[in-house]
């Protein structure tokens, strides 16, 4: 065990007064080893813990290739090699990943036991963390009973202890997972639920942990992925969840709990609306279809309609181009120009996409597609009847 990494052994020693043994260079960032820190290096999916030191921020903490625990500060100067410096951990930020640590122990061996589901790798993050499992499929329901057992044991307060066993107590221990490391293997138990190797921050008792809450389940690389959160961010996100519900209850003159089946009967209302819309539309593009080629001896549909969208255009150039021998060239006003539509009926021989990637080219506009069909946006100030009177 590296002296030097006193938050092995305690992970509620947040202060610091050491001495500058060396200024080491990690991923192209300059920083310094101390004699004894409490400062976590990231590992193992943990995030590295921030504060201050002798008035400079801490912005993050790697470990170096030799091992030695780099603290990386902000500032132009460092403090020199042989100087006392003084510092804490950020409290707030060590709490929440003793935390989200510990819930993670938790509800790997929670998905072990009652899924089957390994824990093939794990992420922590106060905005999610996450927990990779080897299986192609997780039940929602199970994964949510898989969580309420770990709130159980959470509301227990169980004792964690944190310690690094001699190899013949180690050979005993009902491991969930083999250690990553031969020698020092440092080991987390909770009493009574789950015994890992690990080297990280966790809590002492399991009632530090606070509330967990699942925040999604989806495929991931061939294995299932569950977002997590526990601590203070469960409680950010909870809270923040609840005041979207409440709102949203308020807009639909109801309490949160009914907010969701008020949504239901509105994306309902709406899907009717939609076929309605639809219907209408479609009668409406049969009978200015019939207008517009009586109107056009030759075949070509030219209009610019005065309002109208994509929907529109798609209808309108649909129901002419029923006729075999018709082609259509169409266009509506938009916040952004002209929306157009070129298709042809199935016995004509016009390039719908050659004619309005040309077209756009001149205009600089865009647009572009197959020989039956091509839709694109001209400039506002574009004559587009002129343009399809010029056809060729």
């Amino acid at each position: 065990m590296q002296a030097q990494r006193r938050y092995h052994l305690d992970p509620l020693a947040l202060d610091v007064d050491a001495q500058v043994v060396a200024h080491l260079t990690v991923q192209g960032r300059a920083g310094v080893v101390l004699d004894d820190s409490p400062f976590y290096p990231e590992s193992g999916g943990q995030p590295g813990d921030q504060g201050v030191l002798d008035g400079l921020a801490v912005t993050d903490v790697q470990a170096a290739d030799d091992g030695r625990v780099v603290v990386l500060v902000g500032g132009a100067q460092l403090p020199t090699v042989g100087a006392r410096v003084r510092g804490r951990v950020d409290a707030a930020r060590r709490r929440q990943n003793m935390s989200l640590h510990t819930a993670q122990h938790m509800l790997s061996r929670a998905f072990l036991d009652r899924l089957g589901a390994e824990t093939v790798s794990s992420r922590l993050s106060a905005s999610a963390s996450t927990i990779d499992l080897d299986v192609s499929s997780l039940d929602e329901a199970a994964a949510l009973d898989a969580v309420q057992c770990v709130q159980r044991a959470v509301d227990e307060d169980r004792p964690v202890r944190q310690w690094f066993p001699e190899a013949a107590e180690l050979a005993g221990l009902p491991l969930r997972r083999r250690p990553k490391v031969e020698d020092n293997v440092r080991v987390v138990s909770i009493e009574g639920f789950d015994v890992s190797p690990c080297g990280g921050t966790h809590c002492t008792h399991t009632a530090q942990v606070g509330p967990v809450t699942l925040l999604s389940i989806e495929r991931y690389k061939g294995k299932m992925r569950v977002s997590f959160l526990s601590g203070a961010a469960a409680l950010r996100e909870l809270e923040a969840r609840a005041r979207v519900a409440v709102s949203l209850g308020r807009r639909f003159s109801c309490g949160p709990f009914e907010a969701a089946a008020a949504v239901d009967k509105l994306q309902s209302d709406l899907a009717e609306a939609r076929a309605l819309a639809t219907r209408f539309r479609a009668h409406w593009a049969e009978r200015r279809a019939q207008e517009a080629l009586a109107a056009s001896p030759d075949g070509r549909v030219r209009l610019a309609l005065e309002e109208g969208g994509q929907d529109e255009l798609r209808a309108l150039g649909a129901a002419i181009t029923a006729k075999p021998e018709a082609l259509a060239m169409l266009a509506a006003p938009s916040a952004d120009g002209w929306r157009v539509l070129i298709a042809r009926g199935a016995a004509s021989g016009f390039d719908c996409g050659a004619f309005l990637k040309a077209l756009a080219r001149e205009t600089q506009g865009r647009g572009g597609g197959s020989p039956q069909r091509a839709e694109g946006v001209l400039p506002a100030g574009v004559e587009v009847l002129r343009c399809f009177r010029e056809a060729p």
